[in-house]
């Protein structure tokens, strides 16, 4: 197929013709091996989610479209956040024709981080693989300098930990992105979302949505979709005053705005707001402020390397002394042993 074939396919698709389209710009002679790098502790629920719906391509297009593998840095078993534990069919030393390469991880994205997979991610990139990451993967793909330039997104918790580590990366807060020879997605069911965008990509929409009906999967996601619900879904708020309150709250973290400032701005009486938490909520507004405040501070802590003040000055802090205090009295630790147990055991590879 040519160039002007492939871009009339991918316009009539729904794709962008000079971004995403890249990933198939020559046709597909044989089925395509896609390789799955395991972080230890990755998310077993993404992993899932990103290989089956190619086992499904497969049997509704009733040819082998697509062949798999999962790989780890020596080729032993790893084990997932849940604890259940996958073999591994290659190591990173062994060389295989892959089309793409996807980068799964979970709570300790760092375990990936050195030179030795960032020379063979390098080396995976000048041969025109491309490279993917579910979660938190794109810490790896980033951390090998394979983000820059790049749109990219990760799992919403840790979005502003990767847009805070890597600056030269444009993060976007979608649920997933592709991006030229990239392809990204926050985790959980948007590997599901992504992987059959790609089987769209390729083999056109039908396929897809006859790989999604197997699923019971109702309506395809697209890539801008939201990662979270709405503020007032997400807490079971019925008042869309208080609703909007928290939805301001959440967008102002690093500058917290006073309790009076966000009532006015709702159009509600201070007394209205804290009744309506303390009934829903079942915390005073303050409170729970501070509580979202400390939680990005959790994320921070885990996600990236700032210290404890860059940490408190993120979370909107007057300083170290006042942050290590409410963090203590929320976390029952201070940030830096929080920090510590949360990395509890992590070895990162540094060769």
């Amino acid at each position: 197929m040519n160039g002007h074939s492939e871009r009339r396919r991918a316009a009539a698709e729904g794709a962008s013709p000079t971004r995403e389209a890249v990933l198939t710009a020559h046709p597909v002679a044989g089925p395509e091996t896609i390789g799955f790098l395991l972080a230890p502790r990755f998310s077993m629920l993404a992993f899932t989610c990103a290989v089956e719906p190619l086992r499904v391509a497969n049997r509704m297009a009733q040819r082998e479209l697509y062949q798999w593998q999962t790989i780890s840095l020596e080729g032993r078993p790893v084990i997932a956040s849940n604890r259940m534990s996958v073999v591994a069919d290659r190591s990173i030393r062994e060389s295989v024709g892959y089309s793409r390469v996807v980068i799964c991880a979970g709570f300790e994205p760092e375990t990936l981080y050195g030179e030795r997979i960032a020379r063979w991610l390098r080396q995976l990139a000048r041969a025109g693989v491309a490279l993917g990451a579910i979660d938190t993967g794109s810490f790896v793909l980033a951390h090998a300098g394979m983000l820059e330039g790049y749109r990219a997104t990760t799992h919403w918790e840790s979005l502003e930990g990767l847009r805070s580590q890597f600056p030269k990366v444009a993060i976007a807060p979608d649920l997933f992105v592709v991006d030229r020879n990239r392809f990204t997605c926050a985790g959980g069911t948007a590997a599901l979302d992504m992987m059959l965008h790609v089987v769209r990509l390729s083999h056109g929409h039908r396929l897809a949505a006859a790989v999604a009906e197997q699923f019971i999967y109702t309506r395809m996601r697209e890539p801008r979709e939201h990662q979270r619900m709405g503020s007032g879904a997400r807490q079971g708020l019925t008042d869309p005053a208080l609703a909007k309150i928290v939805e301001t709250m959440e967008a102002n973290l690093e500058e917290p705005v006073s309790i009076h400032a966000l009532c006015a701005a709702a159009g509600v009486p201070v007394r209205r707001c804290e009744r309506g938490f303390r009934r829903q909520l079942r915390l005073s507004p303050r409170r729970y402020y501070l509580n979202l405040r400390l939680q990005r501070a959790r994320a921070f802590l885990q996600y990236t390397s700032a210290s404890v003040l860059d940490t408190a000055v993120a979370c909107g802090f007057r300083n170290v002394a006042h942050f290590s205090r409410a963090y203590k009295l929320w976390a029952g630790l201070p940030p830096s042993a929080d920090r510590g147990r949360m990395h509890q055991g992590v070895r990162p590879i540094l060769s």
